[in-house]
């Protein structure tokens, strides 16, 4: 009788895991161990493809916010890519179970060099008519409002309070508006 093999474990199905245990457990629940015992491996398995719980987080929190960058189609002014990134931001975190708490305690992934990144994330921006400089700034704005709005999004209690007071939806976008509107570019 011929023996099934499980798939080889690599970085892909790793993240994948652990993602799929983030999205049944919450991240209280999200452990290395439940990770292995996800993909049928011992724990010790996992630490040959990522250094410790705070690599994996992070290589998570890359991938939303990768799939966020992919999602941005192609537009001839810079505003409107800031709004559309944070749409495409807002709709990646909330598209797992605690993505902007998973988001916002991440750290960047080990082997990141931040003038690389820096250089990767700004380049729509830059294409745009930004410098490097106003081009960060403006997208860390961005960011850590549309964390924070997620982050209150995915609180059930705070959003049904919140709903019970103003239209959720319309006033991401109203306060996304007038953040992007105010912004001013310098001089490169």
């Amino acid at each position: 009788m011929k023996r099934r093999t499980a798939p080889a474990l690599d970085r892909d199905r790793l993240i994948a895991a652990s993602f799929a245990v983030l999205e049944a457990e919450g991240m209280e629940g999200l452990s290395m161990r439940r990770v292995a015992a996800h993909l049928g491996v011992q724990a010790p398995a996992i630490y040959w493809h990522v250094g410790d719980k705070a690599e994996l987080l992070g290589l998570m929190a890359r991938d939303i916010y990768a799939a966020a960058y992919a999602a941005v189609p192609q537009i001839e002014d810079w505003r409107g890519w800031l709004r559309r990134f944070a749409q495409a931001l807002r709709s990646s975190l909330a598209g797992h179970r605690d993505g902007a708490r998973l988001c916002a305690v991440a750290k960047p992934a080990a082997a990141s060099d931040p003038h690389e990144s820096a250089a990767r994330i700004t380049a729509p921006l830059i294409a745009l008519g930004l410098t490097p400089q106003t081009a960060l700034s403006f997208q860390a704005a961005v960011i850590s409002y549309t964390l924070g709005w997620a982050m209150f999004e995915a609180n059930g209690p705070m959003h049904d309070f919140l709903d019970r007071m103003m239209i959720f939806e319309d006033s991401f976008e109203t306060g996304l508006d007038a953040m992007v509107a105010g912004f001013e570019p310098q001089a490169a």
